[in-house]
């Protein structure tokens, strides 16, 4: 049997672990991690970052981020909530 992975919908745990999972790719480390966390302010996420957290966000979350959303992306939050209103 075959799963078509687009037809699985994700729930709030599974976007928030594997947001996580990006975010320790993306070099975070893993204590910083909170989802009240700012991306640029205490996550540190430059935009050579920026870059590499959307790619590998792309890549684990099979969404296609548009330029004009992309400032929406502030947050360990509104990255749930973005992926929430996309992936869900």
């Amino acid at each position: 049997m075959t799963v078509n992975k687009k037809a699985i919908v994700m729930n709030a745990k599974s976007i928030r672990r594997n947001l996580y999972k990006v975010l320790r790719k993306t070099g975070v480390p893993k204590n910083r991690i909170s989802e009240e966390a700012s991306l640029r302010d205490e996550l540190f996420v430059d935009e050579l970052d920026m870059n590499c957290f959307l790619f590998y966000l792309e890549t684990r979350f099979d969404v296609a981020i548009e330029n004009e959303e992309i400032p929406q992306l502030t947050s360990v939050k509104s990255t749930i909530d973005y992926l929430q209103r996309h992936c869900a």
